[in-house]
């Protein structure tokens, strides 16, 4: 069965509201009307029955005991009064006077007993206003009662009198309520946007099924950077169990990166932020309504498993381009020995053949007799031949010494992802004009601390922290272009976990300042610190 729509549904409601008012309003009236009547026409009756019983032919028919001259003062009394009923009842309570023959001689029971003991009364019995007043002989004593009545008109005959206004004025009542019921059935309607309950409720339900199976997390925010919807995937992503509608962003504690972005104070499209060990992709869209901003939504996407892949695919074309440069270099020294034969030269042969063996072999055992972390020490022998290849000098610093006892097992895992990471961004930094790139590795205070200086461009002053939080890398920081990389800010999220820390020392960005130091401690054993800090 159809429903009847929202607009007639609040007409019809309305006009329901209408005459139940009318009619508590009738019923007011009428209740306040009687008691008018009862108030006013009581003293009336008060009035007439204590001229009857004032009068000396009344005392002196009851003295007598002379029905007729009752009657005849009580219907005189009746005709001029405007009274519907006059009864005169002797000391011993038996009407001797009264409008209905069939009452003559019978016992009075109206009223109180107030009028026989020597005080008037007034009261209401059977919608009629009665008031009793005692008849005072010569000696002061009660020799009768007086009753005069009156009957309260019904509602048709009080309201007939002024029919026609009352008419007018239900009349009005309804037409200005039938007016009043269609501007708000009109104006439900505009701002429901057309749609009846049930759509609406579809509508809701619609939403909230969708956002439950919407495998990414979704923000909606006012203009003033307040929470109007949080799904449970952006809960989960956010780490926000207890956030509620209506909270600001700034107050949630979240990473300022974070913030920056769901509040618009960072613009622009596939934010990469990491927030509590995952990698987040955000979006955000301003939302607009008839031309005004009501808020935006933001969308966000874990992009955690796909930068791991990402990462072992960068380690795969690592060692690609490790192999191709080396296959390079193994091709042109090969074409040399092959030059050297056909001429002849031998002795020079032997001579080239051991100084390429001397070279790499010297770095080599340089590598491994310095650094005793097996891990890196064969990432720092990979990395050689692509240094090489771009014309770049890769050198231990003089302090170098790595030797731990007893390192924790994941240290060597984040030791490569550090020194990789912070070694490629310093080969990116020095660019293919050339120069060198300095390793630093030392072990103190229970902590490897990880030195990597390069002789390229450096980093200005003012991006030291941002090339981190933002995740640049230092030739995004260089051109100034945010949002590049991910190397550094992994970096730093690996110290962070492992409670320690990584920070760019020196240097800057100009002609005579250049190149730029990158720190990193990671302590021998974790000590889980606050990411985001």
């Amino acid at each position: 069965m159809r429903r009847r729509p929202l607009a007639r549904q609040f007409l019809v409601w309305q006009l329901l509201v209408v005459v139940i008012l009318l009619a508590a309003v009738a019923a007011l009236a009428v209740v306040q009307s009687d008691a008018a009547f009862r108030e006013t026409q009581g003293r009336r009756m008060l009035s007439v029955a204590e001229d009857v019983a004032a009068t000396p032919g009344i005392r002196a028919g009851l003295v007598n005991r002379n029905v007729d001259l009752l009657a005849s003062f009580a219907r005189s009394a009746e005709n001029l009064s405007g009274a519907d009923r006059i009864m005169v009842v002797d000391a011993n309570r038996i009407v001797r006077s009264s409008p209905d023959p069939a009452e003559l001689g019978t016992p009075f029971a109206v009223g109180g007993s107030t009028a026989f003991a020597g005080r008037a009364w007034t009261g209401a019995a059977d919608r009629t206003v009665v008031a009793e007043v005692p008849v005072i002989g010569d000696g002061g004593q009660v020799v009768g009662v007086v009753a005069a009545g009156i009957r309260a008109p019904t509602l048709l005959e009080a309201l007939a009198p002024a029919r026609g206004e009352v008419a007018a004025l239900l009349g009005l009542a309804l037409a200005l309520g039938l007016a009043g019921s269609l501007l708000l059935a009109r104006r439900v309607r505009r701002q429901t946007l057309g749609l009846e309950p049930a759509e609406i409720v579809e509508l809701v339900q619609r939403r909230e099924a969708m956002l439950l199976g919407v495998k990414e997390g979704v923000v909606g925010l006012d203009p003033e950077g307040g929470v109007t919807l949080l799904n449970p995937a952006a809960r989960e992503l956010l780490g926000l169990p207890t956030a509620q509608v209506g909270d600001a962003v700034d107050a949630l504690g979240l990473d300022p990166r974070l913030a920056d972005v769901l509040t618009g104070r960072a613009a622009g499209e596939d934010q990469l932020v990491l927030h509590g060990g995952r990698v987040l992709v955000l979006n955000r869209m301003p939302v607009h309504v008839d031309g005004r901003g009501v808020g935006a939504v933001v969308t966000l996407r874990d992009r955690t498993e796909l930068t791991a892949l990402q990462d072992r695919l960068d380690a795969s074309r690592t060692l690609t381009d490790t192999l191709r440069a080396q296959a390079h270099e193994f091709t042109n020294r090969l074409h040399t020995i092959a030059g050297l034969t056909e001429l002849g030269e031998h002795d020079e042969v032997r001579r080239f053949v051991s100084g390429i063996v001397a070279a790499a072999e010297g770095w080599r055992r340089e590598v491994v007799s310095r650094v005793g972390e097996p891990a890196a020490a064969a990432l720092l022998v990979a990395k050689a031949s692509l240094a090489t290849e771009r014309g770049v000098r890769l050198r231990l610093a003089a302090d170098t010494d790595l030797h731990p006892a007893e390192p924790d097992p994941g240290l060597g895992a984040d030791l490569v992802t550090v020194l990789g990471n912070l070694v490629d961004n310093a080969l990116e930094a020095v660019g293919p004009a050339g120069g060198w790139v300095e390793i630093g590795l030392t072990e103190r205070e229970g902590a490897v601390h990880v030195r990597v200086r390069d002789s390229g461009p450096g980093v200005a002053s003012d991006l030291a922290e941002e090339v981190f939080r933002h995740g640049f890398t230092t030739k995004a920081a260089e051109s100034g272009a945010g949002g590049r990389g991910l190397g550094l800010a992994i970096v730093r999220e690996v110290c962070l976990r492992r409670g320690g820390r990584v920070a760019v020392e020196g240097g800057g960005a100009g002609p005579e300042v250049r190149g730029a130091t990158f720190v990193a401690v990671l302590p021998l054993l974790p000590e889980p610190a606050e990411v985001g800090t």
